[in-house]
């Protein structure tokens, strides 16, 4: 991890937040030699479960008529 001194960062802001978007990677800002922030890329949550696939699934006939092959659920 890098780190950058605050009156570093602060001349070159810009500059530092592209890289860490171009890279991953974060940076930590340091005053008097000692850390007091992280600069760090930002992570997108993952979708949830629910409604991930809305708009990719259809369902094709009745889903709630009987079938004719017996199931041996209870047996």
């Amino acid at each position: 991890m890098k780190s950058i001194p605050a009156s570093e960062f602060k001349a070159k802001c810009l500059q530092v937040i592209n890289e860490v978007a171009e890279t991953g990677m974060s940076v930590v800002i340091t005053k008097n030699g000692r850390p007091v922030a992280q600069l760090g890329p930002v992570v997108s949550q993952p979708m949830t479960l629910v409604g991930a696939h809305k708009g990719r699934i259809s369902i094709v006939g009745d889903i709630l008529a009987p079938i004719d092959e017996e199931w041996e659920a209870g047996r």
